[in-house]
């Protein structure tokens, strides 16, 4: 097939992360956002996505010529609501073009007109002027310099000034032809401006003029919280530090797929202990934005991929540790994590002053506080990272980090952060993160039964459970957590992005923090009872959606 030619403001179909291909607009990057090296690419905005990137030229297809295929072959509701944003768009310009086109035309025929007039005018001036001169011969010389003041005085006024000079109209008001032409924008551009566009929400107000003509593509540029005390820098920056109302810090890549492109990785050594759904994701990363990754699992076997994709193997955690700068861990629970650090040829053997551990496990704050006094007891600086997400974010470099303990260390793992999350926040002391992490972790954890018990409830009245998800996608609910969950289990399927082990494993750690601190979680306490109800029907390993099966045994 022939190449397409494309070019600035072209729309296209794209591969983008976890999506579909999806309709964006070739437009300018931010001007601090560096192309990638290698072959030709485009920058693009996606419609109806918070996502941007660089697309490699051969990735991209012309919007028009394959609307209908692509349409044939997604059905999502988000797809659907991102074509609809196209159109929209697509609408609206169109209508512009028309009514710079009407005003066009409505200008030139004025000035024809008034040429036309002027024209007119010029040769009833000249047919008089010949009869005044007429007149002039045979009169004295006193009436031939009247009439030759009184001609002069005529010619030297345009049609325009004479139709002034007799209008009844204030003077200094300009005339209505002369006044600048403007095409007033429509209401769908002003509630693209102001309110949402693809269901995302818009900073109420912007304190500086939006330049581009693309309104869609300035919802990235913009801040992403909806707090107005916390301002975000442009996203033209690498790193976004913002010190919020708590004392937090955030480093926010604000898109990671866009701004991982530009990364410039660590020169230190990078270590990597566990290989499961999340880590294996993030040490993939981690490798494609050029970090130099050591890698060690429980289950060698698992190490093999990414020493083809150029990671090195460890033998242990310790040796891991002792021979690289920086080291990152990622396992199941609380267990797990004191036994990596604690047990034989662990972690803490090979802590030296300066070496570095930064451990991503979701646990209680009680033993990342114990593993933090152990490492630094030993010379060694450490900082507590869990992660928020799934194993799709994970391997799409989308995760949300929240991070505690030492603010140095924190800022060393930057590039890193970057390869791996699109948002990483700064939240103080050790256990901060893991407290947090808990709750968040909670929310979903409940949130998850809830929907499987509205769809279960949907079945036994007669309800359509299809027709209930559309609803809840038109919504104030609407999420892709939300869509994905729900069609995990229409679908039955419930291949793990996220174990049900593990947020019911989340879900007794948060109802003990609340327990720690005398406040009660009956929410959370209520649905992990449902979760441990799964479990009992071996649903462990399966993803947390399972849950479902909970209410229908």
């Amino acid at each position: 097939m022939a190449a397409v030619s494309l070019r600035l403001g072209d729309l296209v179909w794209g591969k983008l992360g976890r999506y579909p291909p999806w309709p964006g607009k070739i437009v300018n990057p931010p001007k601090d956002l560096k192309k990638p090296r290698g072959k030709k690419c485009f920058f693009v905005k996606f419609f109806g996505t918070e996502d941007h990137a660089w697309i490699k030229v051969e990735q991209l297809k012309p919007y028009h010529p394959h609307k209908e295929e692509m349409i044939k072959i997604n059905k999502g509701k988000r797809f659907q609501q991102a074509v609809d944003a196209v159109e929209e768009f697509l609408r609206k310009t169109k209508g512009k073009d028309q009514a710079s086109s009407h005003n066009s035309t409505e200008e030139k025929n004025r000035h024809n007109s008034s040429e036309e007039r002027g024209k007119q005018s010029a040769g009833e001036e000249k047919r008089k002027a010949s009869l005044s001169e007429g007149k002039v011969k045979k009169g004295t010389g006193e009436g031939k310099k009247r009439v030759s003041s009184v001609s002069s005085e005529r010619g030297s006024k345009s049609p325009l000034k004479r139709a002034q000079d007799q209008s009844p109209r204030k003077r200094g008001r300009p005339p209505k032809d002369e006044k600048d032409l403007t095409i007033p924008e429509s209401s769908t551009v002003k509630k693209v401006m102001t309110g949402t566009v693809a269901g995302f929400k818009w900073p109420p107000s912007v304190s500086e003029p939006v330049k581009d003509s693309d309104p869609h593509f300035h919802h990235f540029l913009l801040s992403q919280t909806e707090k107005p005390a916390v301002c975000y820098q442009a996203i033209t920056k690498k790193l976004k530090v913002c010190e919020e109302e708590t004392g937090s810090t955030s480093i926010q890549a604000a898109d990671s797929t866009a701004v991982n492109g530009s990364i410039t990785p660590t020169d230190k050594k990078i270590g990597f202990l566990g290989l499961g759904l999340m880590g294996s994701g993030i040490v993939s990363n981690l490798l494609k934005m050029g970090h130099t990754v050591t890698v060690w699992n429980r289950t060698a076997e698992k190490c093999d991929l990414f020493i083809q994709e150029g990671a090195r193997l460890g033998r242990t955690p310790a040796e891991v540790v002792s021979t690289c700068d920086i080291t990152f861990a990622c396992v199941s629970d609380p267990k797990a994590a004191k036994d990596l650090v604690l047990g034989p040829s662990g972690v803490l053997q090979g802590i030296r002053p300066g070496k570095c551990y930064v451990d991503m496990s979701t646990v209680d704050a009680d033993t990342v506080t114990e593993l933090a006094q152990v490492i630094v007891s030993r010379g060694g600086r450490f900082l507590e990272a869990p992660v928020s997400g799934n194993q799709q974010l994970s391997n799409d470099g989308m995760l949300v980090i929240l991070a505690a303990g030492d603010r140095g260390l924190y800022e060393d793992c930057s590039s890193c952060f970057q390869a791996m999350g699109k948002t990483s926040f700064f939240l103080g002391e050790v256990g901060n993160a893991a407290k947090m992490m808990l709750i968040v972790n909670m929310v979903q954890g409940s949130f998850m039964a809830t929907i499987a018990e509205g769809l279960t409830l949907a079945q036994v009245t007669g309800q359509s459970q299809q027709t209930l998800l559309d609803i809840l996608n038109q919504g104030q609910l609407a999420s892709i957590f939300l869509d994905q969950k729900c069609q995990n289990i229409l679908q039955g399927n419930f291949k793990p992005d996220f174990y049900l082990k593990y947020i019911q494993k989340d879900l007794r750690l948060a109802i003990a923090l609340g327990d720690s601190v005398n406040h009660p979680t009956p929410m959370a306490a209520a649905a992990n009872e449902v979760y441990k109800r799964a479990k009992a029907l071996d649903q462990s390993d399966n993803d947390m959606s399972a849950v479902y099966r909970a209410y229908i045994h």
